[in-house]
């Protein structure tokens, strides 16, 4: 009997993140977008997976649409326990008016999970683990009892698989996160890390001046590192990238074929995976002047 209530705990809990998924569709992928650099700072500091960190903030917060995110800025449904003396929130949880961290900022958030988990003798031996290797951080954190939930270890792995988070946490080499930090603290917009390199995305009102205000990053650089032509006017939804972009795409997709989409262009795909455009014709062997068409098969590293 006990093997059939778990086996139906746990298919209980696949369809809950499968509706998850796709009640919050985009909303996923934007709690990725905004958090991951986040994630991969704390890998970088403490040595948590920047994979396991995003895939708890996503069930912990309903991809940042809980109560305890938005009004408290806890991703990591942390309580008021081993000695905290900080501001807290109520909310229900085993027991009704629990009481919740409450931070200042999502980073803050991020950091006090990463001491939560080095600081805690339970969970002192996760950090003997690979980092990479979210699949036994998943099932440790579970043994060691993060979650009273019996499939919590699956919930985070399918979390993991579905939206590929692995992928981050061979990042850590690559970004910087002094420098994601300061970007941050200075800009209005979010700061997205893409291919060893940082950008934003435009929005409605903005000026090639106030854009060098909040990143220091002048029109000529922007016009230089984005490949635009001189007299380019922005336009909400433009991808801006702050230093020169790379050759090639992330390591991942070494010798792996892309399909076009209907309205991408060569233009677009080279700043969706951080290249110049330059090295996507040479990548295939194509002339600047090609026309590209949906369906069609394209290197980005090679």
């Amino acid at each position: 009997m006990k093997g059939i209530r778990y086996f139906l705990t746990l298919c209980i809990a696949a369809l809950s993140v499968m509706t998850a998924s796709a009640q919050y569709y985009g909303a996923y992928d934007r709690y990725i977008d905004r958090y991951w650099g986040m994630a991969v700072e704390q890998m970088q500091k403490y040595h948590v997976p920047a994979s396991i960190t995003l895939a708890q903030g996503l069930i912990e917060t309903r991809a940042g649409q809980s109560k305890l995110a938005t009004q408290a800025n806890n991703h990591f449904g942390i309580k008021c326990s081993h000695g905290w003396t900080g501001p807290y929130i109520l909310a229900d949880d085993d027991k009704p008016n629990e009481k919740f961290r409450s931070y200042k900022s999502a980073r803050e958030s991020f950091e006090d999970h990463s001491r939560f988990l080095l600081d805690n003798p339970r969970y002192r031996f996760l950090f003997d683990l690979n980092p990479t290797d979210y699949r036994g951080w998943a099932y440790g954190l579970k043994r060691a009892g993060y979650a009273t939930n019996p499939a919590y270890a699956d919930m985070l792995i399918n979390v993991i698989e579905n939206y590929n988070l692995a992928r981050f946490d061979g990042a850590s080499r690559d970004i910087n996160p002094h420098r994601l930090e300061r970007l941050e603290q200075k800009s209005e917009h979010t700061v997205y890390f893409n291919n060893n390199n940082y950008y934003i995305i435009a929005r409605d009102g903005d000026t090639y001046k106030s854009i060098k205000k909040e990143t220091g990053v002048s029109k000529r650089k922007i016009l230089k590192y984005n490949e635009l032509p001189a007299q380019h006017e922005l336009a909400a939804g433009d991808i801006l990238y702050l230093e020169r972009k790379q050759k090639h795409a992330s390591r991942e997709y070494k010798d792996k074929l892309i399909v076009v989409k209907s309205g991408d262009s060569y233009y677009s795909i080279a700043q969706r995976f951080g290249i110049r455009l330059k090295d996507l014709y040479k990548m295939n062997c194509l002339p600047p002047d090609a026309e590209i068409q949906e369906g069609q098969m394209l290197f980005v590293y090679r």
